[in-house]
């Protein structure tokens, strides 16, 4: 049966259970700092939001959906033996630590301009990941343009609520 699995391009039992395993982890990571500060406070409720800002259901339904697509960018680019693997794990480690950091920035010391210069960079760094990854897997990085999209979004409305309450 596993032959089978094999012979038509799909990966064995463990190496889906090694996927899982990855999309488990990057919600775990991504997710952690939304348990320490969140939007449910006086202070971001009184924050004056632009009309653009989106309904408070999508936040989380967003996230979940980009960190799983994000652990499957990342199993792909780990499973590879293609030249650039190590630089590209590293590229998406470095944004996975701006990604964590925003939040706190951002809700429990309510510095919006230095969430912001951290988005910023976060941007940058996922820009490199994305090329990075396309260097090893041209799927991973597919799977990390909904992301930049996000970013790229997320990045206008950081400077948005700053520039409204500054």
């Amino acid at each position: 049966m596993a032959t089978d699995t094999a012979a038509r391009g799909w990966p064995e039992w463990g190496e889906l259970a090694r996927a899982a395993a990855f999309v488990v982890l990057i919600n775990v990571v991504g997710g952690a700092p939304g348990l320490l500060s969140s939007p449910d406070t006086a202070w971001f409720r009184s924050l004056e939001k632009p009309a653009f800002y989106p309904p408070e259901i999508a936040f989380p339904i967003v996230w979940t959906l980009l960190f799983t697509l994000m652990g499957i960018a990342l199993w792909l680019v780990w499973r590879s033996d293609g030249p650039g693997r190590r630089p590209a794990i590293g590229l998406f480690a470095a944004q996975m630590v701006f990604n964590v950091v925003w939040t706190p920035a951002f809700f429990t010391f309510q510095e919006l301009l230095v969430a912001f210069g951290i988005i910023a960079v976060l941007w940058l760094l996922l820009v490199a990941t994305i090329l990075a990854f396309r260097r090893v897997d041209r799927r991973a990085a597919l799977l990390l343009v909904p992301y930049l999209a996000w970013v790229t979004f997320a990045a206008v409305l950081n400077f948005e609520l700053w520039r409204l309450n500054a």
